[in-house]
């Protein structure tokens, strides 16, 4: 008779693999790059061939790094320009280049992050079982 509990050796830790993934590294062994260009994930870790194909992170990552840029930047512009009454266009130019560079920062981060998670959990095809056909 089949249990719905998982067995100790299915369960993977969600708090490393996490880690690893902002880290940009692979979620299994923290070795490897997860990226092979700026976004793109590798099919396969190149050191202990884990399966990273399966993800799904889609508009996740970029969502939370709206979301994260904006709670950051969206009080800083209002403080800064209340307190120092600055010309529109500079705090425009210099808003700006904050957003775009903090979103250039953490969209790696937490794709590899969404990816990671996603592999901690099973999510997607990283259970290890094949997809049944439809």
């Amino acid at each position: 008779m089949a249990t719905d509990t998982p067995n100790e050796e299915h369960l993977r830790e969600v708090k490393p693999a996490l880690l690893r993934g902002w880290k940009q590294k692979c979620p299994s062994c923290g070795q490897a790059p997860i990226f092979s260009s700026f976004l793109k994930v590798r099919d396969e870790c190149p050191v202990c061939h884990e399966q990273l194909s399966h993800h799904r992170a889609d508009d996740g990552p970029a969502y939370l790094t709206i979301l994260i840029v904006g709670h950051i930047i969206g009080p800083l512009l209002l403080w800064s320009f209340v307190n120092f009454e600055p010309d529109p266009l500079m705090i425009a130019i210099i808003f700006t280049i904050g957003s775009v560079a903090l979103s250039l920062y953490l969209l790696p981060r937490l794709k590899g992050a969404v990816v990671a998670m996603q592999w901690a959990k099973r999510m997607h095809g990283f259970s290890g079982r094949s997809a049944s056909p439809l």
